[in-house]
């Protein structure tokens, strides 16, 4: 995080609007979404490392750790989740504003200048293509973009695993409730009939 704080701008270089913006903005919210999470996190482990001393079953219920299970899979969500997609694009977008500048200035000059050089005698020659700070920060961006899209894939899977188990887990307390109930209800009936 700390590269992505204090880098260090080209003064020479005109950087696209756009790209300052997306860069000075997912820099706020990545550092912003962490000290949520951080926050949350906190806050709360006082209140489980209390809990967990107590050897009264009451008490968990009490706690506030459990009124406010939400907010904690939020701040989970945001720092896991979400703080690593927008990491990623954060080093896709430090990669464009640390390697957009790489020898743009002889591009620059060299396509501004079409006359023929005093001492040689010899036109300049124009690059065909981009420059290699653009190439880099191209390279990047196409390495990154397979890397996001693994990432979704596996944080939907395993999200939806852990739904799957959560949802199996509560069925089977439900059928054992439900067994129980059965099994108070005989009791009852035998109870009255005698």
């Amino acid at each position: 995080n700390v590269a992505m704080v204090e880098v260090e701008l080209d003064v020479k270089y005109s950087y696209p609007r756009e790209l300052l913006i997306a860069f000075s903005v997912c820099t706020t919210v990545l550092v912003a979404v962490h000290l949520f999470a951080l926050l949350i996190s906190t806050c709360i482990l006082p209140n489980v490392e209390a809990v967990s001393n107590i050897h009264n079953l009451n008490s968990v219920s009490e706690s506030p750790h459990e009124r406010m299970h939400h907010y904690i899979e939020l701040a989970w969500g945001f720092s896991t989740a979400l703080g690593i997609l927008l990491f990623l694009a954060e080093v896709v977008l430090l990669c464009w504003v640390k390697f957009l500048p790489v020898d743009s200035g002889v591009v620059k000059e060299a396509a501004a200048s079409t006359t023929v050089n005093c001492t040689t005698g010899a036109k300049p020659t124009t690059p065909t293509g981009p420059n290699s700070g653009w190439q880099a920060a191209l390279a990047s961006t196409i390495i990154m973009v397979p890397v996001g899209i693994i990432f979704l894939v596996f944080t939907i899977h395993f999200y939806r695993s852990l739904v799957r188990h959560k949802t199996e887990r509560h069925h089977q307390e439900i059928e054992e409730l439900h067994k129980i109930k059965v099994q108070l209800d005989g009791h009852e009936r035998g109870l009255q009939n005698v």
